[in-house]
């Protein structure tokens, strides 16, 4: 075998191992990051705030779900300093660490009827720690993939990351999905506990999974202990394109409408059994899995743009059915068009994004770019459920309002990717 043909096939297995390093990492993750926002639909409000006015609680527990996006910009900073001076593989493993932890100790906590107001300020500290890891996790974890991948399926490989984000979604859903059929003093009680507690287990996994994970070559390649600091060399250079990734991440809105806002509008307003709706996100999830990676192959062979485009001014048209649906509480129509918009439409915009907003930025700023304009566009999808509380009207139309708040954000969205450079045949020494 020649030398060239051996250093081909240690980076495609470099490419591979990195690519399941992300999946895993992300899967973990983010079963702990979307376990809370189940529990914010579900349980909180009736836990941690007094009982008295169970709309205004809702709100409140809402809130506390969004809490997280507003450290995610704050750990954007911290960590791409990190992630871009001392390497990408130390970032992902405290994210990991700090993620599990915090999940676990939710778990532990008292409610509003044991220790009063202690209670909701102990959840909202756990969640603000919970954003911090968020915010380097998915961009060291883009970053490292991006950087292994080879040259013509940069957004394949890199898609395994969001690929992991919905195998965690879906492993928390199904955790979920029988502790969601307790009785409702048992549910209420120790029953919510039982998916922060198993967190240290997947917490095990993604470690054990990661750990001889090597740094990227691009990484690798040059001095960085000696460079300016990352934030001031971004701002300097790559003003336009955080501002661009800012606003593209706008598109996280239809995310979190759909797996939480939607499953608290269903189950609490209109009635709709609690397996019902955990199951419907099961499945487009499910469906989710393959679609993220073969929207991500098609932008390897016409581009990220019309791909990440797609997928947005969908879902802007797809939110309108789903909800309707769920008014009418028209149990196929749900499935049809929940599978719809977040299975498939959702999923073009999903899987793109990784290597979309990876490639606008060069190697010595990549993951403080990406975690910086991703967790600020982050923060309003963060607030989305809250936001959509407090805008929902009564009524068989009153979800109207949340649908167009919906719309605009992905059409927002769909306008400041238009306006990007088209990078999928662009070197990576080239990019940014």
């Amino acid at each position: 075998m020649s030398l060239s043909s051996t250093n081909s096939h240690s980076s495609t297995n470099a490419s591979r191992k990195a690519a399941l390093a992300s999946w895993i990492g992300s899967a973990v993750e983010y079963y702990d990051f979307f376990i809370y926002g189940t529990a914010a639909a579900l349980v909180f409000g009736k836990i941690f705030f007094p009982s008295f006015d169970p709309a205004t609680a809702t709100i409140a527990a809402f809130a506390t779900f969004g809490v997280g996006y507003v450290t995610r910009p704050i750990g954007a900073v911290i960590l791409g300093h990190v992630g871009d001076i001392y390497g990408r593989k130390r970032v992902l493993t405290f994210t990991l660490l700090l993620m599990g932890t915090s999940t676990f100790l939710v778990g532990l906590l008292p409610t509003y009827s044991q220790i009063g107001i202690a209670a909701p300020i102990m959840l909202v500290v756990l969640r603000m720690l919970q954003g911090l890891s968020a915010a380097g996790e998915q961009a060291g974890a883009n970053s490292m993939t991006l950087e292994h991948a080879p040259a013509h399926r940069r957004a394949f490989f890199t898609s395994f990351t969001l690929s992991g984000t919905q195998a965690g979604l879906i492993l928390a859903t199904l955790v979920f999905l029988p502790i969601s059929a307790l009785p409702e003093d048992q549910l209420l009680s120790w029953g919510w506990r039982i998916p922060f507690f198993l967190s240290a287990v997947v917490v095990a996994v993604g470690m054990w999974v990661r750990r001889t994970l090597p740094e990227t070559p691009a990484f690798k390649d040059g001095d960085r202990k000696s460079q300016k600091a990352p934030v001031t060399m971004l701002f300097t250079s790559n003003k336009a394109n955080v501002i661009r990734v800012i606003f593209a991440a706008l598109v996280s809105v239809v995310s979190t409408i759909f797996s939480v806002f939607t499953l608290s509008y269903a189950v609490n307003t209109m009635h709709i059994p609690r397996s019902t709706m955990l199951t419907v996100l099961v499945l487009a999830n499910v469906v989710a899995l393959a679609a993220i990676p073969t929207f991500a192959a098609l932008s390897d062979r016409i581009g990220r743009k019309p791909v990440f485009i797609f997928g947005a001014i969908g879902s802007a048209a797809l939110i309108w059915p789903y909800m309707w649906a769920i008014s009418e509480v028209n149990i196929p129509l749900i499935f049809t068009f929940g599978l719809l918009l977040s299975g498939v439409v959702y999923s073009a915009a999903n899987g793109v994004w990784p290597s979309l907003y990876g490639e606008m930025f060069g190697t010595r700023v990549r993951l403080s770019g990406m975690a910086i304009g991703t967790q600020i566009g982050f923060a309003l999808g963060g607030f989305a459920p809250t936001i959509s509380a407090s805008i929902l009207q009564s009524g068989p139309s009153g979800w109207m309002p949340v649908a167009a708040f919906v719309t605009l954000t992905a059409l927002i969205s769909a306008t400041s990717v238009a306006t990007c450079r088209e990078t999928y045949k662009v070197s990576m020494d080239e990019l940014g």
